[in-house]
């Protein structure tokens, strides 16, 4: 009977765990673990290498397990067997889905990547091991480390439950600020282990080393029992000055951090809205009760406060804020001690109680930042029920005066409806693990928005001369935490000037650095463990995260393209984020999918109403979206004379994936094309070299089907990226989205693009061939390629439905009648019959009436 035995290395909260022990001498046994962190300016690049060697004289199955931070990317990941390399591919999250298995497929998680606690996620991977047979798993992740409460913190649990031959952890630190301290602290080191424990730093360098022996990690000398079990903290923050903050430079990309020190705080107000619906009953309650009394002694004296009760009935416990003196306080301490948990849920009249409060609160000191933090842990059940309701008019009661924390308790509320709350209103959410230490989490959040230092910070950047800049203006900064902008050098600058502008307690504040550029590049030349381009991946982690962000609280017509940046940049810089997978294929050709999973997913499915029934795209079965599959491939592409006679006559509805309508130059002869490729298929669809323009396509699920046109022109140097959620102009390197939920218009050197809301993109140069698409959603988003002014094109166009403007022809002996149903078409010395049918023209403002067109089914 086999015994798994768990390895866990926690690195910034990362796990891992490999298993697999027979009786108490594994036949898996991991031989070496290597955990190589690099932290090069906040930005932490980590790889995890594990060998295991089978020494059973059987397969056995080894398992790869890494807790890695909700907040890091997994970069990269391959396993290596037998002299073969099996390296996980990062694809958009759709084409991967439709490249895995049945179960993947119908939308089911395959399980790679789950959120198993508040800080983690866990990625696993198993695979067969042949008898003396070895595996190396190698992972690797990015994240930028935030500053919280003064400090940046490397936390590595160890808990390997076995003896490991080669065990190190390496953390390598590099700050050109200069480190201002940096500790470590362990649960589980004694003398002996201190001993294989070494910490070498200089002014901005520091390499931590943890390489204890078998004989040291041994808990005794006669049993094979590890003392390695617990926490490995790295602990360190950096020098500041008194200026406008840090600015690093590489290759062209800059990140500037800016937190100041020693700033007078702000008065706060604030609006305690505290849920004592009867699912707090408990445990919860008691939690909550012990972080208010102590969140109540870190108040201010020049701090202004109030509670809000509710379940079903909303109950407020003064009728105005009250300063924090040590007699209101001791009042309100009385009072929490007393909650009770019953009754339903009425979200919305609480948090519109906790606006009215602050609204006509009197004496409040003028200089103040004023908040509202709603603890819940349920879904509305009481008063307005309706998310996107109660959404809308918290936005607009606030209306940008105040800030919204949403603090979601367990997995019964939805998180993803207080994440777009707080968001739509200048704060965060957060969720509160039902853990022993859920209390110190509450504190902690407290803790970290206890101290606004100043309001309405603007980074300001010359315009001219900044691509790509992340977001660069704050309503709020809090002592303790990190501003950080980046974005790319798009003109030779000598220097890079900034200027700060913000609001502090005593009055406004300005300030101005200038980076040199040369000076600022030449730090990181030549250090050893710096990855290259590590501040152009940053800007692309940060891009991301803010991007996805936005979105959350966007408006609908806003959201496709800020995904659509988002997903660029995640398949561009290959990031395992919300919108990509990495798919593994395993020995025998097995498939894994690993998702980044969101806060969001980890709950119970949601109840609320929004606003009407939720619409999928699949909502119908595959053979009702898509009725010319029903047939299958296989079908014969010509029937006899009389039954198309009978079709021409009844006017058949036209298929719902339009076939591609080409207008035959100098023939007034329409061509409808359908071709078959598998999924996901790149296809080249025209190249004319006179023209400068070439076309290709992305298929979908289906003939037809396409999802993605990408349009090329050398003259001006302009590429075209169409989408279905959005579309994409890349330019002299730099990158413009345009929206489907906006008309709009672009002209680059003379080249116009013109998107028609809901409804086309055209792109056109005088005296050269039009291209337009046509975006359709229904019955699934898709889209029509068509070209207009085709006499433009030249007798050298090429590719799929190139050749049909340069080499088709009707044959001499092919019927003139319009009303024939069969002609014989050459195209490239290849000869194809061709039937009439009536397909729907997506080109036209009208779809009701199908146009007359010759079909013919490729394959490319």
């Amino acid at each position: 009977m086999e015994q798994r035995t768990l390895l866990a290395l926690m690195v910034f909260s990362s796990l891992i765990v490999l298993a697999e022990t027979v009786d108490q001498k594994p036949d898996i046994e991991i031989y070496s673990l290597h955990v190589d962190c690099k932290v090069t300016s906040r930005f932490a690049h980590t790889v995890i290498t594990s060998k295991i060697v089978n020494r059973a004289n059987e397969s056995r199955e080894a398992t790869f397990e890494v807790e890695l931070p909700k907040t890091a990317f997994i970069t990269n990941f391959s396993m290596s067997m037998d002299g073969e390399v099996y390296p996980g591919i990062i694809k958009e999250k759709a084409a991967a889905q439709n490249e895995y298995d049945t179960a993947v497929s119908q939308g089911q998680s395959a399980g790679l990547v789950k959120i198993t606690d508040r800080k983690l996620e866990q990625f696993h991977m198993s695979v067969s091991v042949a008898a003396a047979s070895k595996v190396t798993f190698e992972l690797t992740y990015e994240e930028l480390l935030r500053r919280r409460l003064g400090k940046y913190e490397l936390l590595i649990k160890v808990q390997p439950k076995q003896l490991v031959k080669h065990f190190q952890i390496d953390v390598h630190i590099f700050e050109p600020q200069g480190i201002h301290f940096l500790e470590t602290d362990s649960t589980f080191m004694t003398n002996e282990l201190t001993e294989a424990l070494t910490k070498v730093q200089n002014e901005t360098k520091a390499h931590i080393l943890f390489k204890p022996t078998l004989d040291q990690q041994k808990k005794n000398s006669e049993l094979d029992e590890t003392l390695l079990n617990g926490d490995f903290v790295v602990r360190y923050e950096v020098k500041r000055e008194a200026t406008a903050g840090d600015i690093q430079i590489v290759n062209g990309y800059f990140v500037h951090y800016f937190a100041p020190q020693e700033m007078p705080v702000f008065p706060k107000n604030v609006v305690f809205v505290i849920d004592r619906s009867g699912s707090m009953t408990g445990r919860k309650i008691e939690q909550t009760r012990d972080a208010l009394l102590k969140i109540l002694q870190d108040l201010r004296p020049e701090d202004h406060f109030t509670f809000i009760t509710f379940n079903n009935k909303v109950v407020e416990w003064k009728s105005s804020l009250l300063p924090a003196t040590e007699e209101n306080v001791a009042s309100a301490a009385a009072l929490v001690q007393t909650l009770t948990a019953r009754g339903g849920t009425d979200i919305s009249g609480a948090l519109l109680a906790a606006v009215a409060a602050l609204r006509r609160a009197q004496q409040l000191p003028q200089h103040s930042v004023s908040m509202i933090i709603l603890l819940t842990d349920g879904q509305p059940t009481s008063g307005e029920r309706n998310v996107e309701v109660i959404q809308e008019n918290v936005q607009k009661a606030i209306n940008g005066k105040y800030a919204l924390f949403c603090l979601g308790f367990g997995f019964d509320v939805s998180y993803k409806f207080l994440e777009k709350m707080a968001l739509s209103n200048g704060g965060i959410a957060r969720r509160i693990y039902e853990n022993a230490d859920a209390a110190l989490q509450l504190q902690g959040f407290y803790q970290e928005v206890a101290t606004p230092t100043l309001m309405q910070i603007e980074m300001q950047y010359p315009e001219n001369s900044i691509e790509g800049l992340t977001k660069n203006n704050f309503k709020l900064f809090f002592e303790g935490s990190e501003i950080t902008v980046s974005g790319k050098i798009s003109n030779e600058l000598d220097l890079l000037p900034v200027e700060i502008k913000a609001q502090s307690h005593m009055s406004n504040l300005t300030l101005k650095e200038e980076a040199n550029v040369k000076e600022k590049e030449q730090v990181f030349q030549n250090q050893r463990y710096i990855f290259g381009n590590f501040i152009e991946r940053l800007w692309a982690y940060l891009s991301i995260q803010q991007l996805l962000e936005e979105a959350i609280s966007a408006q609908e017509e806003d959201q496709k393209a800020l995904e659509a940046q988002a997903l660029d940049l995640s398949l561009r810089y290959s990031f395992v984020t919300p919108l990509t997978s990495m798919v593994v294929t395993k020995p025998q050709q097995q498939e894994e999918l690993a998702n980044k999973p969101t806060e969001a997913d980890n709950e119970k499915p949601s109840s609320l109403p929004a606003g009407g029934s939720r619409r999928g795209k699949g909502g119908s079965s595959l053979a009702q979206r898509r009725p010319e599959l029903q047939t299958g491939r296989n079908r014969k592409m010509f029937s006899t004379v009389s039954r198309l006679r009978d079709a021409v006559r009844a006017q058949p509805i036209a298929n719902e994936h339009p076939q591609l309508l080409l207008q035959l130059p100098r023939q007034n002869e329409t061509i409808c094309l359908n071709i078959y490729e598998r999924a996901q298929a790149s296809v080249h669809l025209l190249s004319d070299p006179e023209q400068g323009l070439s076309v290709t396509g992305k298929l979908g699920d289906g003939t037809n089907h396409f999802v993605q046109f990408d349009i090329n022109y050398v003259n001006p140097p302009v590429q075209i990226h169409v989408y279905t959620h959005a579309i994409l102009l890349s330019h002299d390197n730099r990158n413009s989205w345009l929206s489907w939920t906006k008309s709009a218009s672009s002209t680059i050197q003379g080249l116009s693009v013109s998107v028609e809301k809901e409804k086309s993109v055209t792109a056109s140069l005088p005296g050269m061939v039009t291209v337009k698409i046509s975006l359709v959603r229904f019955p699934d988003d898709f889209l029509g390629l068509y070209f207009l002014n085709t006499d433009h094109f030249s007798d050298q166009v090429t590719g799929v439905l190139g050749q049909f403007y340069s080499k088709a022809q009707f044959g001499s002996d092919s019927n003139n009648d319009q009303r024939a149903v069969e002609k014989l078409l050459r195209v490239s010395g290849s000869e194809h019959k061709v039937s009439r049918l009536y397909k729907k023209d997506y080109r036209l403002e009208s779809v009701s009436e199908p146009v007359s067109c010759w079909s013919i089914d490729l394959t490319p």
